[in-house]
Order: C-alpha cells, then sequence, then structure tokens
C-alpha cells in the first residue's frame, strides 16, 4: 500500500455530489467546490435525464425496486423481458441475457463458453473483465497487437481458436476495432468474434464503421452504465448461445437479479437511443467540436473520433501537476496511470458528453493550451 502511494499508484475513493440542475449541467462538487465533469462515460448525459428519472419512479411503482430472487428462481419479470425484447430489436441479435455489470456479464460469458480446452484470440487491450474471465475460465489465451489486422490474421491461422475477442471502441484509447475485417476472418476460420461494445452501443452513428449488432459479430456485450446512463448490462448472441449460458453461467443461476426498475429504466433508454438520431449526432457535434478547438490551440489529441479524448503525458509526476492545474481552473479530467494503461503511457482521460456547451470546451481547451505550453 505505502510503496503504492508513494509511486503515485494508490487507488482511491472521492466523494462527490452531482449537480441535477439542468441549468448546470456536468457540474460536480467535492467538498465545497464545484468543478466541471470531463471524466464521466454518461455520453447522452441520460442519467439526469428528467425522462429516465420518471422512468425510475415508474418502474419502482410498476415492478418493485427488488427482484428477490435469482432469474431461475422468481427473479425474472416482464421489465426484463421487454428489455431484452428491446435489445435484441436495435442489434439484430436473437436473445439477450441481463446482468447487474458489465464485469459480470463478461466475467461470466468467458468462463461459462471456454475451458482448458480451448483456444481464444483477444486484442491486446481488451477490459480487465475478459481477461479475468478467461484466466479463470483455464482456456488458452494469446493476444495479438492493439487493433493490428495483420497480427489477428496470423494468430487466427496459427492457433485455430475458438473465438475472436475485442472491443468495439476502446476505454482507455477512444479507437475503434477493425470489426469487419476481423469478422471476416473469423467467419473464414469458422470462429466466433465476441465484441465488448460497452463504449460503442448507443453512441456511434449508423454509419460508423466500428458500430456492432448482429451483422459483424456473432456475441455482443452491451452495458447499460455508458450511453443509457443507468445501471447493467447484457449479452446478446444467437438462442443457442443464451439458452446454454442461462443453463451453466454460474454468475447468472446464482446472483439475484437485476432489479426491476433498473431493466425499466434501462429499457426507456434503449428506447430513446434507437429512436432518435438526434443523440448521436448531438453528440458528434460536441466532439468535433472539440476536436477543432484543440487542434487551433495546439493541445496534442490522438486520432479518435468517439467521445474518449486521451492526451499521453508518460510521466507520472507531470500527469499529477498537470491533473492539479486542471482542478485550479475547476476542471475534474480523469488522470489514468498504470496498470489501467500500460507503462509510460500514464494520460488524462478527457470524455465529452452531448451536455457539454462550447464555453466549458473552451475553457477546457484554453487551460490545456497554457499548460501544455509551459
Amino acid at each position: 500500500m505505502q510503496s503504492a502511494a508513494d509511486a503515485g499508484l494508490l487507488r482511491q475513493r472521492r466523494m462527490i455530489s452531482a449537480s441535477t440542475d439542468v441549468t448546470e449541467p456536468n457540474q460536480i462538487w467535492f467538498g465545497d467546490k464545484p468543478y466541471i465533469n470531463f471524466s464521466s462515460n454518461d455520453y447522452l448525459g441520460l442519467s439526469q435525464s428528467s425522462q429516465l428519472i420518471a422512468a425510475m419512479a415508474e418502474g419502482a411503482k410498476r415492478f418493485g425496486v427488488g427482484s428477490g430472487a435469482s432469474p431461475l428462481v422468481t427473479g425474472y419479470s416482464d421489465a426484463h423481458r421487454q428489455l431484452e425484447q428491446a435489445l435484441c430489436e436495435a442489434t439484430g441479435h436473437e436473445a439477450a441475457l441481463l446482468f447487474c455489470s458489465g464485469f459480470s456479464a463478461n466475467s461470466a460469458l468467458m468462463k461459462t463458453l471456454f475451458g482448458k480446452h480451448e483456444r481464444v484470440v483477444a486484442d491486446k487491450l481488451v477490459h480487465a473483465s475478459l481477461i479475468d474471465g478467461l484466466r479463470e475460465s483455464g482456456a488458452s489465451l494469446k493476444r495479438f497487437t492493439h487493433n493490428d489486422i495483420d497480427a489477428a490474421t496470423a494468430m487466427i491461422a496459427q492457433y485455430q481458436p475458438q473465438a475472436v475477442i475485442t472491443e468495439s471502441v476502446f476505454s482507455m484509447d477512444g479507437d475503434c476495432a477493425p470489426l469487419a475485417a476481423l469478422f471476416k476472418q473469423c467467419q473464414a476460420s469458422e470462429a466466433w468474434l465476441i465484441v465488448d461494445d460497452a463504449h460503442g452501443f448507443g453512441v456511434l452513428p449508423n454509419q460508423q464503421a466500428c458500430r456492432a449488432d448482429a451483422s459483424n459479430c456473432d456475441v455482443q456485450i452491451v452495458t447499460f452504465g455508458k450511453a443509457l446512463g443507468c445501471q447493467g448490462a447484457a449479452v446478446l448472441a444467437s438462442r443457442a448461445c443464451i439458452d446454454f449460458l442461462v443453463a451453466n453461467a454460474r454468475d447468472y443461476i446464482y446472483s439475484t437479479a437485476l432489479s426491476p426498475a433498473s431493466a425499466y429504466v434501462a429499457y426507456k433508454a434503449t428506447q430513446m437511443v434507437m429512436r432518435s438520431a438526434e443523440l448521436s449526432g448531438s453528440l458528434s457535434a460536441v466532439i468535433n467540436y472539440f476536436k477543432q478547438a484543440c487542434e487551433q490551440a495546439g493541445v496534442p489529441l490522438t486520432p479518435s473520433v468517439t467521445p474518449i479524448q486521451p492526451i499521453v503525458v508518460g510521466d507520472l509526476d507531470k500527469l499529477e501537476l498537470i491533473a492539479s492545474q486542471l482542478k485550479a481552473q475547476g476542471l475534474w479530467v480523469g488522470a489514468i496511470r498504470p496498470p489501467t494503461v500500460p507503462k509510460g503511457s500514464a494520460r488524462l482521460r478527457i470524455t465529452l458528453n452531448i451536455n457539454h456547451s462550447q464555453s466549458q470546451i473552451d475553457h477546457l481547451v484554453a487551460t490545456l493550451s497554457q499548460v501544455f505550453s509551459a
């Protein structure tokens, strides 16, 4: 513990309070000081949506606040069923299975589908929950260079895996996987393509190449705590795959089901996202404004076209100094350190959402420009 603290790597919780005042979007409070929040994954601003707040109250009145049991006992209700159907309609998959968190969904999927006799190939930067689940499964895991389709193709040919695993949008870099090319290679080798779509679902426009659905992957994991602004997750796949998970996934069988009120909120959020192209269009406008402002101010960015906009700093002491300077200007930006990211790639992880105003972005970019030119 002390060595981690001395190295600036000790993880600690911070108590915040978030403003629900629509005239002050993205404002959070630490103690008695307000900050503009550029750290949230609430990309469409739905966690504070008046429609979803009303849906939570309606869902609790209709279904109760807790499911009371595991899904295979009495914990599966119409609220869960209609959410699963809505997610299938949105993605084209045959069936869905709900979990209480994305970590649980990923881990359960890996441990249930694979065992010590299976081989899996994965992108080097897939989420920790996938890695942990695969380690528990005992499967043979080989990892290819991040987003390198040639390296992936070579590994698929060499190891003939049962599955290839990637993310649609990578959580720390904000870049997109070459889904079409990966899916083509998987089909040729009769391997499944499994896509963790946590940071892509509801965020990417229809024409975006890394937008995941049943046309370019066999299994898709959607989490509700990002674009949908609420809680929970789902695995989407063929009916046969989902039936197998229902019968064998211990995390699903022996856990109390997602609360029906939460399922109802996620259902309403899914409807909002799927029925309105304006949400993703407005988000794209915010991203474009930020990137153009940074380019004009000489602030270094990566090629990411998603709401995740990292600025790699590298040195931990420099990162800590920059983060503190931003906080002094009322800006809260994630300072990401190893082991969350590889050594030498400590960074600011700026995340944008639909409610960031031009004045908020201008303030951030001006401060970044001052910090990096100092």
